[in-house]
């Protein structure tokens, strides 16, 4: 998907608008930051959406993937939290660096409150393909090694074509076996790494959670979220699976599809 020099292809490129965030790190290492996108307007303090960009984990992906959500957002009247972390090919990136920057990432709102209009009680996350299936982890982070903390606690995970389940993602192999690089191991070699890295086997969350998925989508197959819907409902969470017929992998990240749309709507009535 990405081609030489680092840059995007266009169809990535475009979600790349002009950066409208304030730079804030989180940890000491370069990819420990945030941008934090506040609105024009609203009454504050402002409900928060903290984003996670995806790329399947891997470091030529970056947060400005999520630009164009963010500058909507903003422009919705919500603070945008937008996280940029440690990936595979970055130093300290995959198991555990990835989980722990994420986890750190959120609970760095607890300091950022205290500086700008955030509302702590209305926080929700965003997430897309890999960093959808970061989003749906973060809510049981303090069950797992990597995710100590618990100051920040969420109110509505969104998955737009989650990588829900990390060990079905192995067994599909997707993106040549993304899921293997993350972990550093194959699913057979640590199945207890497995089980604690993957949403799917984490359940329930105990929080409400809203997959919005393309049908047509050839990276991340929509079964995906239709095993991952059915699982999570099975184990008492509160989950909407929003299927978009004929959609692929990347209009869910589109400010100006229907899909987006209709994802920013469950997020006002989530977070008030």
């Amino acid at each position: 998907m990405a081609v030489p020099g680092n840059a995007y292809p266009p169809e990535l490129s475009r979600f790349t608008v002009p950066g409208g965030g304030v730079r804030v790190p989180y940890g000491e290492e370069p990819d420990q930051y945030g941008e934090l996108w506040l609105p024009r307007a609203g009454t504050p303090p402002h409900p928060v959406v903290v984003l996670v960009h995806g790329g399947f984990w891997r470091s030529r992906y970056r947060l400005d993937l999520m630009h164009a959500l963010a500058h909507d957002l903003a422009t919705a009247g919500f603070a945008a939290w937008n996280l940029e972390y440690r990936r595979v090919g970055d130093p300290g990136g995959g198991l555990p660096g990835t989980f722990a920057d994420v986890a750190a990432g959120l609970e760095a709102l607890a300091e950022l409150a205290a500086a700008y209009p955030l509302d702590l009680a209305r926080v929700g996350v965003v997430g897309h393909s890999a960093g959808g299936h970061l989003a749906a982890w973060l809510p049981a982070r303090t069950r797992t090694p990597w995710g100590a903390g618990g100051k920040v606690r969420l109110r509505v995970v969104v998955g737009l074509a989650p990588v829900a389940d990390l060990r079905l993602a192995h067994a599909w192999r997707l993106s040549d076996d993304a899921a293997a690089e993350l972990v550093g191991a194959t699913a057979e070699e640590a199945p207890e790494l497995y089980r604690l890295a993957s949403p799917a086997e984490l359940l329930p969350l105990g929080v409400r959670q809203i997959l919005v998925h393309g049908t047509a989508d050839d990276s991340v197959p929509y079964e995906m979220s239709v095993r991952y819907h059915r699982a999570a409902r099975a184990a008492g969470d509160d989950c909407e699976l929003i299927g978009l017929p004929g959609a692929g992998h990347f209009e869910v990240i589109d400010p100006g599809s229907q899909a987006w749309a209709t994802t920013r709507r469950r997020l006002a009535q989530a977070l008030g």
